[in-house]
């Protein structure tokens, strides 16, 4: 199997179907601007700390490397094209101005990393790795998200959690900090590393995505992100994309309403029934109301009748049956408590006589509700 990265990951994670369009059919999905965008200030950000010896790159030749590396693909019009880099030259600034005053010469800066995780290889590129005065290590990941990264996506973070994987192995020297620099605001978000119980957990997703992609499991999964840029793949959306390719044949099997027409009349006929079911309830509630003030188990229409009863539901209280079937070794028969599995073993051949009556003693009320079954009257009646 060819190496995951993390994208490859978290692709899969988010939809197998998508992971299999792009990295296994090789579909290419849309130019988008913000892509772009963020790639040209990762680009600007590795220019800035690749040097040899300081001082860093001055911001003229910063934004001359800017100019000179901007990507034009993907943006909806020259005005927004536009936009975005003259935003980019603001960033930028921001970002040299705070780094430059303060410039350390990283330890690496787009390391590229291959590891192996229990058979599976895992690549990837670490955009920065700092040598911390402690003399451990700081991995710092570039984002041009919208947003800033909350503590908790922060903690969960699988790059994070994989990016540390990687650097200490290549290094051997612990991982103390990790960050997503926010590139938009100039602002590190910063947490803690991971502890060995998150390490592991990630470890067994890279496995368990990998022997799921081994074994040629692409379903297609909703998300936040649906449609992709391939909707005419996948089953939740290609019936917008098949016009009439639907030959007679199959159209007649559904019904000689076109589906449109059909999807329609559907939620058309669900919201009435929503309707109908609270105006039966309110109905319903009303006559149990009238029987209970009334004393009453039956109140007569012109045509129906309506019998009121108060149902008992019957169960076991889980202390009382764990103290009579724990000495006997069968508590075990029923652990967690399934009312189901304790009905089988009274049913079953395992119980002595006396434990399975002493069990049938046991079953109580555990909850009443009311129910009313109607009925249509006869002339004699």
């Amino acid at each position: 199997m060819r190496p995951l990265s993390y994208t490859q990951i978290a692709t899969y994670q988010s939809c197998p179907l998508l992971y299999r369009l792009q990295y296994i059919d090789g579909l290419k999905p849309k130019e988008k601007g913000y892509f772009s965008f963020g790639s040209v200030l990762h680009l600007c950000a590795e220019y800035f700390f690749r040097v040899k010896v300081p001082p860093p790159p001055s911001l003229n030749e910063l934004l001359d490397y800017y100019q000179q590396s901007w990507l034009s693909e993907g943006y909806q019009s020259a005005e927004e094209e536009e936009n975005y880099q003259a935003y980019g030259r603001e960033i930028l600034i921001g970002f040299w101005r705070i780094h430059s005053a303060d410039f350390r010469m990283p330890l690496a800066i787009e390391k590229m990393f291959y590891i192996d995780i229990d058979g599976i290889k895992l690549r990837g590129f670490i955009d920065r790795v700092d040598k911390l005065d402690s003399g451990g290590l700081s991995i710092v990941d570039y984002k041009s998200n919208q947003e800033l990264f909350p503590s908790e996506y922060l903690r969960s973070n699988l790059q994070l959690t994989l990016y540390q994987l990687a650097a200490e192995q290549l290094w051997y020297l612990p991982v103390e900090k990790l960050t997503l620099y926010h590139l938009r605001s100039n602002t590190p978000c910063s947490c803690q590393p991971r502890q060995g119980s998150q390490l592991e957990e990630a470890r067994r997703l890279v496995v368990e995505v990998a022997e799921n992609i081994a074994g040629n499991r692409f379903p297609a999964v909703e998300n936040q992100y649906c449609p992709c840029d391939f909707p005419e793949h996948c089953p939740y959306y290609r019936h917008q994309y098949m016009g009439n390719s639907i030959d007679s044949d199959r159209q007649a099997a559904l019904s000689r309403i076109p589906e449109a027409d059909l999807v329609e009349r559907y939620v058309s006929l669900q919201a009435e029934i929503k309707e109908l079911e609270c105006q039966l309830e309110e109905v319903r509630q009303m006559i149990v109301d009238f029987c209970q003030n009334e004393g009453l188990s039956r109140v007569f229409g012109r045509e129906h009748a309506v019998t009121y009863k108060l149902v008992e539901k019957t169960g076991f209280s889980e202390d009382m049956v764990r103290a009579l079937l724990e000495p006997e070794g069968l508590w075990g028969e029923v652990l967690s408590f399934d009312q189901s599995r304790l009905r089988h073993l009274i049913t079953g051949d395992k119980l002595a006589e006396d434990i399975r009556q002493q069990l049938k003693a046991l079953r109580q009320v555990i909850s009443t509700y009311p129910r009313l079954f109607p009925k249509k009257l006869t002339d004699e009646e």
